[in-house]
């Protein structure tokens, strides 16, 4: 009988105690699966259909600021109500990243607080850090490149874009193709960003990529905030928050965002007259995954660890395809053919592989934007 390395190892364990005249392996039961609130991977909890029946008991999972045009939040928040029968409630769809921090910290076990939290992963760390944060492992961690995960999984990177320059060109001639372009007469009042650097992870990788596009580096940001100073000193910084009711309406008629959202944007808004043309901008190409995370006292544990399984799955992987957004599995997926190839070629070519900051570049990197943002803005020491 062939007996597997996991269970032949306790087997000699036994052996050996029993040499020393013990007999607790004789008694010991084998373990079982544990509650879903304290799940670390699917089969701890007694495997997928057990996972599933618990989620589907619980009926409901609870988010914050998952916009339904970002992404393929929408198609992913129907795919999983329909496939599994469970209700999303997402609150507060316009957040930010620090906004769901927030809610983790402030709301704890209560039923109001989130169930799992999407964030940049300068967020998702930070989160880690103030233990807000479950262990899950998804059944594909594995294969997740290690640069895009938590070694503890604590959080995991799904999906991923370039920041890029989004113009409607029925307003604004000729668009912008650069971050240098941003700072012509032309787009006096024009530019805004997608929040605060300080709460929104895209707003911060903004001021990245402009650091980027003025001779800073991942070690040094402090080029992009004196971009966006010199952007609010000649007029052309717009303080209100991007979104698709601002660019439809014209108060925000050029947009920093991800590429997955600004093209979104394109698709979504050409039917209202707006005509948004999209830029990965060459002088300042940063690229940024955006990491999933079950809150550790999450109202629905089981649910909560179900959407991380559904999301990391060919399906939700092609779904976040379809909106533009690279799935971080979507190299494994192009290997063993469940890539949706026809959509992989929607994507804009970017030029060169992209490159990421370390967690100690990121951690500096955020201290600075936080420190001297306002500042940037306002003019004022």
């Amino acid at each position: 009988m062939t007996v597997p390395c996991a269970r032949a190892a306790a087997v000699l364990g036994c052996f050996a105690l029993a040499a020393l005249g013990v007999s607790a392996c004789e008694s010991a039961p084998p373990a079982g699966p544990v509650k879903p609130s304290a799940a670390t991977s699917a089969e701890s909890v007694g495997g997928l259909r057990a996972l599933i029946a618990a989620a589907r008991h619980e009926g409901a999972l609870r988010a914050v600021a998952l916009p339904r045009d970002w992404a393929g939040y929408g198609s992913l928040i129907d795919g999983f109500e329909k496939k599994y029968g469970i209700r999303v409630t997402v609150e507060n769809p316009l957040g930010h990243s620090e906004d769901e921090i927030d809610a983790l910290a402030k709301r704890g076990n209560r039923p109001t607080a989130p169930d799992v939290i999407d964030v940049g992963d300068t967020f998702a760390r930070k989160a880690a850090e103030q233990n807000l944060l479950a262990p899950y492992k998804v059944a594909a961690f594995d294969q997740i490149p290690a640069n895009q995960k938590d070694a503890n999984a604590r959080w995991t990177n799904n999906y991923g874009g370039y920041i890029s320059i989004g113009c409607d060109a029925h307003r604004v001639t000729p668009c912008p193709q650069t971050f240098a372009d941003l700072l012509k007469p032309a787009y006096r009042g024009k530019v805004a960003l997608e929040g605060d650097p300080p709460r929104s992870a895209t707003a911060f990788a903004s001021v990245y990529a402009a650091a980027l596009a003025n001779n800073g580096s991942f070690d040094d940001v402090q080029p992009g905030l004196d971009f966006f100073a010199e952007l609010h000193k000649r007029g052309n910084f717009n303080p209100a928050d991007s979104d698709s009711a601002t660019i439809t309406s014209g108060r925000t008629p050029v947009g920093i965002n991800w590429d997955y959202v600004n093209l979104g944007y394109a698709d979504q808004l050409r039917g209202k007259g707006v005509n948004w043309q999209v830029a990965i901008p060459f002088d300042g190409s940063f690229a940024q995954y955006y990491a999933l995370a079950v809150n550790r006292r999450a109202p629905h544990p089981a649910a909560a660890r179900l959407w991380q399984e559904y999301l990391f799955s060919a399906e939700g992987q092609n779904l976040r395809l379809r909106a533009y957004a690279r799935p971080v599995l979507m190299d494994v997926m192009r290997q063993d053919g469940t890539l949706d190839k026809a959509t992989a070629a929607r994507l804009p070519t970017v030029e060169g592989t992209p490159q990421f900051p370390s967690d100690a570049q990121l951690e500096k990197a955020r201290e600075t934007v936080t420190r001297g943002w306002a500042k940037a803005v306002s003019g004022r020491p």
